[in-house]
């Protein structure tokens, strides 16, 4: 090899280095975001954030990770290039599920104790949010690519909200199972999953006609869910049973459980790997997305969540 081709080739690999993406771990006892770098599976930066950090959105056109506090009542916001907190952000009186537009200019926070969705202008702080109000307790938030819809999980109704960003109310509701706490939006198959923590199942929502078509039995408390292996798969963490359940995303037929974790809540998939927060552990384990094969465990700060879309890269 020539010396321009080995200079090009370790330039390449360098680029390439540079744009895997970061896993942002929400540690709710440590006040802070453990950073892990995905090329390396390794925690590179710790960002100090507010007060019991649970939510989190990587938006990625925008290069920035937005971050729930529900004890300060606030979104702080990380710049994916520095790893740093670069604004925060006030967000009604009790921030929880967090999403983000596509282009990540716009940040929805469920507002857990207002019953309110809040939909805050990350360009212009000092904007008061949009604020549409909701069922109780809203926890989970999904947002639809269409720019148009975001979907919460009502805890305390038992419900799932459909709400219209034009008209700015709730257009319809879904009854699903008991206390639904987080949502996974399964774009290419118009499913919207809720996670039942109290009945111990998922319900499986077709959003063409609005009606749930499966309700599966999983773990104890269903916490968090993700779609790998090419979305063959369907992950779901169970809090309360310490273990991980793997469905057919296609039939919803449960494949396996996976024990051995401690007190599972968020999950992510990235590639070929599927990534487990466990709160009680205070560490991520990494599993292997085609088998569920546990990997490593990266450890991190003082119970971590990790509870929405953690993983992202600036575009």
């Amino acid at each position: 090899m020539s010396r321009h081709a080995a200079a090009l080739a370790l330039l390449m690999g360098a680029a390439a280095a540079q744009a895997a993406p970061f896993a942002y771990i929400t540690n709710q006892g440590s006040h802070d975001v453990s950073v892990i770098d995905l090329a390396r599976d390794a925690v590179v930066a710790t960002v100090p954030v507010g007060r019991s950090p649970a939510g989190v959105v990587a938006a990625s056109r925008a290069g920035r990770v937005y971050v729930s506090n529900p004890d300060d009542k606030t979104v702080s916001v990380i710049d994916m290039r520095t790893q740093r907190v670069v604004d925060t952000l006030p967000a009604g009186a009790g921030p929880v599920g967090i999403g983000a537009s596509a282009d990540g200019r716009t940040v929805f926070v469920a507002d857990w104790y207002r019953n309110r969705l809040l939909a805050i202008d990350a360009g212009r702080p000092a904007e008061p949010p949009l604020e549409i109000a909701v069922g109780r307790a809203p926890a989970g938030v999904a947002v639809d690519p269409d720019g148009r819809t975001v979907y919460v999980a009502e805890r305390d109704d038992d419900s799932v909200a459909l709400v219209d960003l034009v008209e700015r109310r709730v257009r319809a509701r879904v009854a699903v199972g008991t206390h639904p706490f987080a949502l996974l939006l399964d774009a290419p198959r118009r499913r919207l999953f809720a996670l039942n923590v109290q009945s111990d199942d998922l319900s499986a929502i077709d959003l063409p006609t609005l009606r749930v078509t499966h309700t599966v039995k999983v773990g104890k408390a269903p916490y968090g869910a993700a779609l790998a292996d090419g979305d063959r798969l369907l992950y779901v963490t169970n809090q309360h049973a310490d273990s991980v359940s793997v469905l057919d995303a296609d039939s919803l037929r449960v494949l396996k459980t996976l024990p051995g974790f401690g007190y599972p809540e968020g999950i992510a998939a990235h590639g070929e790997r599927v990534y487990v927060v466990n709160w009680m552990d205070d560490e991520v384990s990494v599993l292997d997305a085609a088998s569920g094969r546990a990997l490593e465990r990266i450890p991190t700060g003082r119970n971590s969540r990790g509870f929405g879309a953690f993983i992202g890269a600036p575009e």
